[in-house]
């Protein structure tokens, strides 16, 4: 990077374990500035910071709720005093419960719609107030809609809003040269994915892409790093990454 362009700073929610840490990993070795939003787990945030800047990067980590607006304020201001500014913003944070529709227990259901929906949504308005002209915005969805695997309807539902809500966002910020997409993964191997998991059903997910295993958070990473960076021409779009999966 040339020493006259002001680094791209970005902030990834979740980004202290799974799918984000790959992310933040990725985004920082691309010579990004991070900030490792995370919920909860202090030490796995510190340890996510420690693997980039001992990779040569730049990150600092910010404990936030994503569905609560103060505190995601707090964290783009974070950003902001830290490192500059927010050009790039990933929403890799997510819960997932899983249970029949007829079963699944209605507090279950309103975590999800918490910080699956009302998540995305406060940082997505953050970003878009905030997000420096040439920016990015990623949600994330779920190839599950399409797969529509039974137990999954409500987790399904959640991403769902995502998708809805990504494309309108996009068209939102006309004139700012900034991109809105939302990449949906298929099954990846995660400790999340693959716990309580019998070997079976493992198996039988990795048979199903032509490629013939599971998604790693690397794969998922390289995506985001695309639509982060020099993807300029991809917006308002619903990025299916799964191996061909669907």
């Amino acid at each position: 990077m040339s020493s006259d362009v002001t680094p791209r700073t970005a902030i990834v929610t979740g980004g202290s374990g799974g799918i984000g840490r790959a992310v933040a990993e990725r985004l920082g070795a691309d010579g990004q500035a991070v900030v490792v939003a995370y919920a909860g787990n202090a030490e796995r945030a510190d340890a996510a910071v420690a693997a980039i800047t001992q990779a040569g990067g730049t990150a600092t980590a910010f404990r936030a709720d994503i569905a609560d607006e103060q505190q995601v304020a707090g964290l783009f201001d974070h950003a902001e005093r830290e490192h500059g500014g927010v050009d790039v913003v990933v929403n890799t944070a997510g819960i997932m419960l899983l249970a029949p529709l007829a079963e699944i227990a209605f507090d279950d259901f309103d975590r999800m719609m918490r910080t699956n929906v009302r998540g995305t949504f406060v940082v997505s308005q953050q970003a878009a107030r905030r997000v420096r002209d040439g920016g990015a915005i990623i949600n994330f969805s779920s190839s599950v809609k399409k797969l529509a695997l039974p137990t999954y309807s409500a987790y399904a539902a959640t991403k769902g809003a995502v998708d809805a809500l990504t494309p309108i966002l996009a068209r939102e910020l006309r004139g700012r040269d900034v991109t809105v997409n939302a990449v949906a993964p298929g099954p990846t191997a995660t400790p999340l994915f693959l716990e309580g998991k019998e070997q079976s059903v493992i198996d039988h997910l990795a048979s199903m892409p032509p490629l013939e295993r599971l998604g790693t958070p690397a794969d998922i990473a390289e995506t985001v790093s695309h639509l982060a960076g020099p993807a300029r021409w991809i917006n308002g779009q619903v990025i299916y990454v799964n191996g061909g999966i669907i």
